[in-house]
């Protein structure tokens, strides 16, 4: 008898689903506590999506907290100069705060992480994972890549101080032109400064167009040279494995400049407003925690997939059977056996209310109708 995959949630089948694709690339699972010494998350409470957490002290006195990250705890594991990329998977549960929320939250979340010494290969590798994840769950997605060295690299070529980096980068996440406009002119900067700025508002679209229409701007500079030829060169191998199709440059990308180094994406999904996939390279972070050593990943939010409007079973059940007081226990039980046996889906009710089902056996009063 082959598995029922619908008596699963979204979230659960899209754990299934997508433990088999990680294994088949070589990660392995990674199981965690449900909690971890606070002082490791204060510690690079930077890192965090909110520093507000749920803590506890345990039997030894140690403040320990729920754990608000998977990620840290990855890192902290995770030994220098092991012999190639330390590659894991993880279904875990975080608990946090969202932005502007003060009500601690349960997320489901499934991802991966490559740490070690990361070349070409591996940079392509978790997006092309990241592709095929978004396909897993639906065929209607969309992967947008952002790379921070363009983006640092363009601020540095107009002449922004590094002070009013987070001014260009909030405009820029909000795709707020205005915004970006008027802090020119504020500073009193050059139209063909502000003309550079505003491509990283504007620029969106498929990754080969968008980056054969930014060329010209990133021929000078060597960081922005590099992370043009980095972006061209991920594009060319998906295009190459057929993956290609639906991967689109955005650089309203969230990535912390603190965070991340090179490339960053996010994950969307027709009808969730919010993505469902962000990852990307952070090797700062693993630098800040006391690893040399280059770092990339992704995080699935599970719990959205729960949001989509789940798939409508015409039938509560194959077969209903009545019963009664005076309905003999044993043979109910071995009826319910048979046809759960045989590959119905079966309920026994004494009142059948407003159930939809295929078929009705009715054993009450003791015999069988």
């Amino acid at each position: 008898m082959e598995f029922d995959w619908s008596i699963l949630r979204s979230g659960e089948q899209t754990i299934y689903r997508l433990r088999g694709l990680y294994e088949k690339y070589g990660y392995r699972r990674f199981k965690m506590s449900r909690f971890e010494e606070y002082d490791l998350y204060i510690r690079n409470k930077d890192f965090l999506v909110s520093d507000r957490m749920i803590t506890f002290t345990d039997a030894r006195g140690v403040l320990m907290a729920l754990k608000p990250d998977v990620t840290i705890s990855i890192v902290k594991s995770t030994k220098e100069k092991e012999p190639g990329p330390r590659k894991v998977y993880y279904n875990e549960t975080v608990y946090r705060t969202n932005k502007g929320d003060e009500t601690f939250q349960e997320i489901m979340q499934t991802g991966l992480e490559c740490i070690g010494d990361l070349d070409m290969y591996h940079i392509y590798e978790i997006i092309s994972l990241a592709v095929q994840s978004l396909a897993s769950i639906s065929p209607d997605y969309v992967l947008d890549l952002s790379h921070m060295g363009l983006v640092s690299g363009f601020m540095e070529a107009a002449g922004i101080a590094p002070e009013d980096y987070p001014v260009i980068l909030e405009a820029v996440r909000e795709k707020n032109a205005a915004a970006l406009v008027g802090f020119c002119r504020e500073r009193e900067l050059s139209g063909t400064v502000v003309s550079l700025l505003e491509k990283l508002v504007t620029t969106y679209g498929p990754l080969k167009t968008a980056l054969e229409e930014l060329a010209p701007l990133c021929v000078g500079g060597k960081k922005t040279r590099e992370a043009w030829e980095e972006l061209s060169k991920v594009c060319d191998l998906l295009k190459a494995n057929g993956l290609g199709d639906k991967v689109y440059l955005d650089f309203s990308v969230e990535g912390g400049m603190d965070y991340y180094s090179g490339i960053v994406f996010r994950g969307f999904i027709k009808n969730l407003s919010a993505g469902v996939l962000s990852g990307g390279q952070y090797d700062k972070m693993v630098e800040k925690m006391g690893k040399r050593c280059g770092a990339m990943g992704f995080a699935i939010y599970l719990d959205e997939l729960e949001r989509l409007r789940p798939a409508r079973h015409d039938w509560d059940a194959d077969v209903l059977v009545r019963y009664d007081d005076r309905t003999d226990l044993t043979a109910l039980t071995a009826q319910m056996a048979d046809l759960a046996a045989a590959g119905q889906k079966v309920l026994a009710r004494k009142e059948p209310g407003d159930l939809r089902v295929k078929e009705t056996i009715d054993m009450r009063g003791g015999e069988q109708a």
